[in-house]
């Protein structure tokens, strides 16, 4: 069976690379026919371990399984997120291992389970970190799916876009305005959807002063946003690259963590895992602002004055984000318009690609192209 399977392969492969037209050679219906059988390229976790300590690399793997309800997704492309990183090296509890990692996918669907309607062949569709909800507890009753008591996420309950291919459910797929490539496109199904959330929930209107702490995939694109709404906006990182890639992009100050802004600010969203910034991004908030942030794991947050809550400053968190985020901030992206900032990587250079994102020395996005 394996060696059928690999024939097949190179048959849809060696097709592909010709670039005939399904009238030519029957292309479509040779993939279909293949699917299977096939064994497909995939980044495998088996276990946690720090990233500088293991050796991630692409396994023979089945392919997945569609079943009803689900789509299955020819990856094109996968973004990558602090988030996989933090399933990698352990920082999150365990939830599937093995697992492939990855849910910022942009793909092509290749073939749809029973009972899928408004999805079909051929369309171009993102995968994003919220796989499925239950529908039925209080949270998704109420409109917030994104604290779902029984969630799944791509990349941590299933197994997700690290590789060639994924299933999916298809009520959780999104289409991908054509104004974004595909590259372009995946780093807004996660830190352009998690940092759109965060904006709402900061409660900034159009023309105050927003602080960002942190300036990688999420924070580039919400500037874009911000300025979109005639923010100003104030970024504090440690990487003078960072600094200067943030003023290019339209922030109106650029500096360290410890400094103090020109002004205080209206709101401010952390998105550095760092605990220690909590009590330094709260003295430079103004009475009644809100304080945001916005990653899925931090560091301890330190004993701190009651004098930097008071004034009715509020702290809050993100969890996860909703589909209406997902379909807000797509139309929003089109509207602004913004352009991610991408570095892109073959999957077979995932060691340093994750590397590079943990030492923050990504500029913008990380995106691995896959097929």
């Amino acid at each position: 069976m394996v060696g059928v399977a690999k024939w097949l392969r190179r048959q849809v492969v060696a097709l592909e690379i010709e670039g005939s037209n399904p009238s030519a050679h029957p292309i479509d219906f040779l993939r279909v026919a293949a699917l299977p059988f096939l064994f497909v390229k995939a980044i495998v976790v088996n276990q946690a371990a720090r990233i500088e300590d293991v050796a991630l690399d692409t396994n023979d793997v089945e392919i997945p399984q569609v079943g009803p309800g689900d789509v299955l997704v020819r990856a094109k492309v996968c973004g990558l997120c602090r988030t996989d990183l933090h399933i990698i090296e352990g920082d999150l509890p365990k939830r599937k291992l093995p697992v492939i990692p990855g849910h910022q996918v942009i793909g092509v669907v290749e073939q749809v389970g029973q009972g899928v309607s408004g999805v079909k062949p051929g369309d171009r569709v993102g995968v994003a970190w919220l796989n499925w909800t239950c529908g039925d507890c209080s949270f998704c009753k109420l409109g917030r799916e994104n604290l779902c008591t029984r969630a799944r996420f791509t990349g941590y309950d299933v197994d997700g876009g690290y590789g060639e291919y994924l299933s999916t459910p298809a009520d959780f797929v999104y289409p991908i305005p054509t104004v974004f490539s595909d590259e372009h496109a995946a780093p807004l199904l996660c830190g352009g959807v998690i940092g759109y959330r965060a904006l709402k929930l900061s409660r900034l209107e159009p023309g105050q002063r927003l602080g960002l702490y942190g300036f990688g995939s999420s924070a580039h694109i919400v500037l874009q946003l911000a300025r979109h709404l005639k923010c100003r906006v104030f970024v504090f990182t440690r990487s003078a690259e960072h600094q200067e890639m943030a003023l290019e992009m339209g922030a109106e100050w650029a500096g360290m963590a410890a400094d103090r802004p020109p002004e205080e600010v209206d709101a401010s969203i952390i998105f550095a895992p760092a605990g220690e910034l909590v009590p330094q991004a709260l003295s430079s908030i103004k009475k009644g602002g809100t304080l945001v942030l916005a990653g899925v794991a931090m560091s301890p947050i330190p004993e701190m004055p009651y004098e930097l809550l008071y004034g009715e400053r509020s702290v809050r968190s993100v969890a996860n984000a909703t589909r209406q985020d997902a379909m807000e901030l797509l139309e929003m992206a089109t509207q602004a318009p913004v352009e991610t900032q991408i570095q892109t990587f073959r999957l077979q250079e995932a060691n340093e690609a994750l590397r590079l994102l943990k030492a923050g020395k990504i500029n913008g996005s990380a995106v691995f192209m896959i097929s």
